[in-house]
This record gives structure tokens, sequence and C-alpha cells, in this order.
């Protein structure tokens, strides 16, 4: 039986002068060329996300860099889509940020869980400016043994790079992660910087930008492991 193209849904608002969002479609080209595999990709602009949007039509989801997003619900809808459907799923940087809120409220059931970034009174605000804002910064991450997110790098000490002013709300982190939501990667400084959901074929958000590599020739370990995902899925 012949394998349709794999089928990856970008979740944010494409803006050509973002880095991350240049690196996206030559990351998913690299991947494509190094498996042999057929790999299609259509941005979906958040505002444009709603009840009639056939989301069963993509393999996978990527939500992608540069937040705020213009429709926080859109993002949130998408995101939904993939955790409960079972499809496979990569958040990198904002997507991480929104990958965490959606949880927040529709798994845990905080209904008032915010992004500080566009709600910064909020009294559940799960997201708060980082200590140390990590814009083009690079450091180390530790991976956990085991975890989907090391498997891809096939290593347990990662290096990447990051443009980022938000993360995890440290108020929060300990019932955030009470559940099936699990740590998998802490910076040098011991900070939050990756988390997987337990029982889910893939879904990995990490608050670094892989997909950057791509744009020094290297192929990204994770966005590789996503189109595997969709691969098996489809196998």
């Amino acid at each position: 039986m012949e394998k349709h193209a794999i089928r990856i849904a970008l979740i944010g608002d494409h803006d050509p002068q973002v880095t991350a969002h240049q690196a996206i479609p030559v990351a998913l080209g690299m991947v494509a060329e190094h498996t042999g595999l057929d790999v299609q990709f259509q941005w979906l602009a958040t505002e444009q996300i709603n009840a009639d949007t056939p989301l069963h039509d993509f393999d996978g989801f990527w939500c992608v860099p540069a937040s705020p997003y213009r429709d926080t619900d859109g993002a949130l809808r998408a995101i939904r889509f993939a955790r409960e459907q079972g499809r496979p799923f990569l958040g990198t940087c904002g997507g991480f940020q929104y990958a965490v809120l959606e949880y927040a409220r529709n798994v845990l059931g905080w209904e008032d869980a915010e992004h500080g970034e566009t709600s910064p009174d909020a009294a559940r605000a799960v997201l708060t400016p980082l200590t140390c804002s990590l814009v083009e910064a690079v450091d180390s991450i530790h991976l956990v043994e085991g975890s989907l997110i090391a498997k891809a790098y096939e290593k347990a000490e990662i290096r990447e790079g990051y443009r980022c002013r938000y993360g995890v709300n440290p108020e929060f982190e300990q019932a955030l992660l009470s559940q099936q939501l699990c740590a998998v990667g802490h910076d040098s400084s011991g900070d939050l910087r990756a988390v997987e959901l337990r029982g889910h074929p893939f879904f990995v958000a990490t608050l670094f930008q892989p997909e950057r590599a791509a744009l020094k020739g290297l192929l990204p370990p994770l966005v590789r492991a996503l189109i595997d995902a969709c691969a098996r899925q489809q196998s």
C-alpha cells in the first residue's frame, strides 16, 4: 500500500522576518531529503483556526515560535486536537509556552490559566518572564534518560539556542508536572526547558529552537523525530 505524503500543520502566524520561520521549511526539507519521505507543510494562521478547520487532514502538528499569537484560542484548539487525537506534536519556543497553557486549562482544569505576556496581572499566569532573558542565547540542556527527546538526540547533554523571554512560572511548576506532563530537559541552572506528555505517541515541547540548526546545514534531530513519528502512524 502506497503511503501518502506526510502533512504537517504549522500552528502560528507566519512572518518571513522571524529567523525560526525561515528555518522551519529548511529543516523539514532536510528531513524529507534525508529520509526519502514526501513531507508537506501548511501554515495555519491562528485567527483562521476554528471548529471548521480540517485538522484531521494533518499527520503532525508543529506549534512554532513568534508569540504571542494573533488568536490564542485558535492556537490552543489545534494543540488540543493533537494532544487528544494522539497526533505527533512538536512545540518550540512559543509552542512550548502555549502547549503548557493548553494543558493547564484543558487537562488540569485551570480555566483561569493565562500567559503572562498577554495577561501579566492574571492570578494564575502559568508563564512568566524568565529571570534571565534568553534572547539569542545558547546553553547546555541535560535530557532525561529514556525520554523521546533524548532518543532523538541520542545523547544526554545537548547545546541549543533560544530567542525567548517567557517560561513556566516556578510557582505552578510542581502542580503542572504532577500528572501526564513530564520535565525532560533542564538547562545549566536547573531551569525547565523541555517537557513531554506521558502516554502520547509523540508530544514534545522545548523552550529552545532546535529548527535553527537547519540554517547552519545541520539536520535537527527533533524535527526528524517528529516526521518519524508521523511515518510510524501511517504504517
